[in-house]
């Protein structure tokens, strides 16, 4: 059987498949992940732009409690949002998030996005969270360099609150950035990341580094059709990684779904997945990825689909004031 986890340059261990809690309902939040726990699932993928961490925490501790699992045996990613990059913020909502999950400490915390956002109060912050008002027209950025950002994390790393650090949506010019100041490891770098987006110079350079990778989106446009329409703008009309004539061949061949290809393609080099489902069959399919093995030519020709596609992108879906990221 294939490793489950991956070590983290903190020396922390990660489950290679995960649970992710993006556009989990915040009202069945907790019974998701208590049932997902009973499935099998170890690794919870959360932020506070999701606003459900409370919930997931609870349905952790309700695990716990009734004997399915010890708090060690979880691991829990989140990270920190846009507006709260300077210093005294980011320390102020790692200390928040941590208690709102309830669980001691938090496995590994990531910088969000690449881009500070001016600073909100927590209690008046509209969601979806990129815009300053309520109409959704004004976005505004702050002068905060990611430095400040890490070094906070490095702190509340001091603190024993949270045990790795990492990031997400970022590039390698930034992660190179990073490596000329950092105190502790990069652990972990999360990004969108599947057939349509292989993104392969990022990947090489993450893990040249030592850096663990978390893809989400494994599926490709299928994750994004549902959202609003300045969202899922990009992925209409894209055909289906499901419904790929390649991944479609390889899920007669070994006897899989064609989700379970794609989270395969990923956890074969080391690419830790967080796929969602609320379906029981569906939730035990994602998290069985680890028991074939694709062969090379059959992860180039996956490979061999990119588009250089990218549906999370606040370039695109940020009109009025489009941040260009990437």
């Amino acid at each position: 059987m294939a490793k489950s986890t991956i070590t983290l340059a903190s020396g922390h261990e990660m489950p290679l498949v995960g649970f992710g809690l993006w556009k989990v309902p915040k009202e069945t939040t907790a019974d998701t992940v208590y049932n997902a726990i009973k499935a099998g699932y170890r690794l919870f993928d959360g932020a506070y732009d999701y606003q459900n961490e409370r919930e997931a925490g609870e349905g952790i501790r309700r695990a716990i409690s009734d004997g399915l699992v010890t708090r060690e045996e979880i691991f829990i990613t989140t990270k920190l949002w846009n507006n709260y990059h300077r210093r005294e913020h980011a320390l102020a909502m790692a200390r928040k998030q941590n208690e709102a999950w309830g669980l001691g400490y938090i496995d590994l915390y990531l910088i969000h996005f690449p881009v500070a956002l001016e600073y909100i109060p927590a209690a008046e912050l509209e969601f979806p969270a990129w815009w300053m008002d309520k109409e959704r027209s004004v976005v505004k950025t702050d002068r905060v360099p990611i430095r400040e950002t890490w070094e906070a994390l490095e702190s509340v790393v001091d603190e024993g609150i949270v045990r790795s650090i990492g990031v997400s949506n970022f590039q390698t010019q930034s992660l190179y950035d990073i490596l000329t100041y950092n105190r502790r490891p990069i652990s972990g770098l999360q990004i969108e990341h599947h057939p349509y987006l292989v993104q392969r110079d990022l990947v090489a350079m993450a893990q040249e580094k030592g850096i663990a990778i978390t893809a989400y989106s494994s599926f490709g446009p299928q994750s994004f059709l549902e959202l609003p329409a300045v969202f899922s703008e990009k992925a209409k009309g894209i055909s289906l990684l499901f419904d790929n004539e390649v991944i479609q061949k390889l899920s007669a061949k070994y006897a899989v779904t064609p989700a379970q290809v794609l989270l395969r393609w990923a956890t074969q080099r080391g690419i830790a997945v967080i796929p969602k489902s609320n379906n029981p069959a569906r939730l035990a399919q994602n998290l069985d990825v680890l028991g074939f093995d694709l062969t090379q030519d059959e992860i180039e020709s996956i490979n061999a689909l990119d588009k250089g596609l990218r549906f999370n992108d606040p370039g695109f879906y940020l009109p009025n004031h489009p941040l260009r990221i990437f």
